[in-house]
């Protein structure tokens, strides 16, 4: 599933991007030194390989004058400085960042090198994995989850766009909601609901937003596809770039529809929810069921895949709210 942000360069510009990097240090011969690869969604993403034979990856952000939602902007240095701040905790196995450049003279956007993470992606494994294997890696997913969530925050919302913050919890979260909608509106999106509809529902239940007082890091994109395990193991989790100082029921691992798993639940250590709880819970599905939609009209895929699951997803979402 092809995205229009990708930002794909030519061998020359990705040597100078690379010698930049490696003190002058230049891509492998051959057509084998660069390896596009197509998991992601929004950046363009390469395997590289050097002259002296070391392999990284490469990350590229979208072109300046690309169409992106109001929440992405500047996240490439999110995730650059996210996964810098996380890896002083040894329990999370993120990637280390090799050199960042958001200098744009050789490159016309941000980008940086990290390490080479070795193992398979879950998402094209898991099926394959016995079952008390899975549970497992279930577990530590779980584990690593709860060690992001202990990195605290100055404020609430994202570090990219200080116009999606607040200084409380509440106040965040409004902002960013209608951020989707504004950005929904600026394409014309359709929704089974009205927009008012759907900012009623949420206003219906924001008061369950004020329980949260204290902003953590929360990595938010964590599903399957963003990590990394080997021999039962997970070695490695990526894709910080949508991180938000927020709560952790915002994370991927207790949003519904998708696989709210006991085994990651009971390894974070949390296994039940209140009332208001449950709200927030439906609230950041609904928050994902709008972004999923909208992205459809900025990245135009070529597939309606994602378009229909997001439908039926914030159909799902919204009559829960709707009903309670």
């Amino acid at each position: 599933m092809e995205s229009k942000t990708k930002n794909k360069k030519t061998r020359a510009e990705i040597e100078r991007m690379t010698a930049r990097a490696f003190d002058g240090v230049g891509l492998a011969a051959g057509e084998g030194a660069i390896t596009e690869l197509k998991e992601g969604w929004f950046n363009v993403a390469y395997n590289v390989r050097l002259a002296n034979g070391r392999e990284t990856v490469l990350k590229i952000a979208p072109p300046q004058d690309a169409e992106v939602m109001l929440y992405e902007k500047g996240i490439m240095s999110t995730e650059a400085a996210t996964m810098r701040l996380v890896s002083q905790n040894p329990e999370i196995p993120v990637p280390e960042i090799y050199f960042f450049d958001d200098a744009r003279d050789i490159c016309d956007a941000d980008y940086f090198f990290m390490e080479k993470l070795y193992g398979d992606n879950l998402e094209h494994v898991k099926a394959s994995l016995p079952a008390e294997t899975q549970a497992a890696i279930e577990r530590q997913i779980g584990v690593i989850i709860h060690e992001i969530n202990q990195f605290p925050g100055s404020y609430f919302g994202y570090d990219g766009n200080p116009d999606l913050r607040g200084d409380t919890w509440k106040e965040a979260f409004l902002k960013i909601i209608e951020s989707v909608l504004e950005d929904a509106a600026r394409k014309d999106a359709a929704f089974d609901y009205g927009y008012d509809e759907i900012r009623a529902a949420v206003q219906q239940h924001s008061p369950a937003l004020d329980e949260i007082t204290t902003p953590c890091l929360v990595h938010w994109d964590a599903w399957n596809p963003n990590f990394f395990v080997q021999d039962g193991k997970v070695t490695g989790i990526l894709d910080f770039e949508r991180a938000l100082w927020a709560e952790p029921l915002m994370e991927a691992q207790f949003r519904l529809l998708f696989d709210e798993s006991d085994h990651s639940l009971r390894g974070y250590g949390k296994t039940a929810f209140t009332p208001a709880e449950e709200q927030r819970k439906h609230l950041y599905a609904l928050h994902l069921a709008l972004v999923m939609h909208v992205e459809c009209y900025y990245r135009h895929y070529d597939t309606d895949d994602i378009f229909n699951f997001s439908r039926q997803y914030i159909g799902a979402t919204m009559a829960w709210l709707k009903a309670n």
